[in-house]
Parts: C-alpha cells; sequence; structure tokens
C-alpha cells in the first residue's frame, strides 16, 4: 500500500500548478451593464416606433435584467429572455439558430426542447474574445427588427467594457 500513496504523490504536480489546474477564469457582465444594455435596447426600439421587453442574462444563461416597455404584450417577458438563454446557451445568435434549426436541417431538433427559442432577437455580448452575456429583444414587429434593438443595447455599452 505504500508504494501506490508514493506513486500517486510522485503523479501530482508540484507546488500551485495542481491548484492552478483545478480552477478556471472566465469574465462576466456585471448587474449594472446588464441594465444600461436592457435600457438602451428598449430606448431604441421606443425611438423605432416599437414596444418591447429585454432581457439580459450572464454567460451561462442567468437572468440579470429585464425590462419591459409600458405598452409591450405580455409575452415578451418570457419570449426575450428565452432568446438571451438561447444565444448564451447555444453561442449564437438566434437570428442565425433560427436558420440552422429550420425544419428539415440536421439541428431541427433542437426545437423540440423546452427552453430555447430560435427566434431572432437573441445575441451574445461578447468582449475580448469571451462570451460575458446575452441579450433578447421580443415585440418588434420582427425578429430582424428585434435582432437590431439588441445589437443596439451591446452598442451602447462597449465603450464601458473597453472597445
Amino acid at each position: 500500500m505504500k508504494k501506490l500513496v508514493f506513486a500517486v504523490a510522485l503523479a501530482l504536480p508540484a507546488g500551485g500548478a495542481a491548484a492552478q489546474d483545478a480552477f478556471v477564469e472566465f469574465k462576466a457582465l456585471k448587474p449594472e451593464l446588464a441594465i444600461r444594455a436592457a435600457v438602451a435596447a428598449m430606448d431604441y426600439c421606443r425611438a423605432e416606433g416599437y414596444q418591447v421587453g429585454v432581457a439580459v442574462t450572464d454567460r451561462f444563461g442567468t437572468l440579470q435584467a429585464f425590462v419591459r416597455d409600458r405598452f409591450a404584450g405580455a409575452h415578451v417577458e418570457e419570449t426575450a429572455r428565452r432568446k438571451a438563454w438561447t444565444a448564451a446557451s447555444f453561442r449564437t445568435d438566434t437570428l442565425a439558430l433560427g436558420e440552422l434549426t429550420a425544419p428539415g436541417t440536421m439541428f431541427s431538433g433542437i426545437r423540440d426542447l423546452s427552453q430555447p427559442l430560435a427566434l431572432g432577437g437573441g445575441v451574445m455580448i461578447e468582449h475580448a474574445g469571451s462570451i460575458v452575456g446575452a441579450i433578447g429583444v421580443s415585440g418588434a414587429p420582427g425578429p430582424d427588427l428585434d435582432d437590431d434593438c439588441a445589437r443596439q443595447g451591446i452598442a451602447a455599452i462597449q465603450e464601458e467594457m473597453g472597445f
């Protein structure tokens, strides 16, 4: 038994290297920026004449912020959240995912899952090559317009992210 313990001890890296290999590091969007992005996207949509809801999630798809304009439909809370979650989870914008998962495609089964929403308006928020969050917009008269509003929300915080 002593030989086995000695062999295991020799196989472990010395010092702090083992501890460093045991963890991952990542960046995530601060809640204050999530709120600013959501409000900026909503304000942009309002200026365009659309009443929307906007959800911002962290990089894992957990909701950080939600705003709903005064006349936006009740459905926008769920759809905006699911669009942001989908963009974060699948690491792609939902406008592109809609095409990738169209009926008859290899990935169409994704649409059978309960959470993903492959409908434009969900966009990843990236910084320095890493996903730090996602934004979802719902309520404009088309998924391409939801996507535009989401991208305006991201543009509003890019300077604060160091771009």
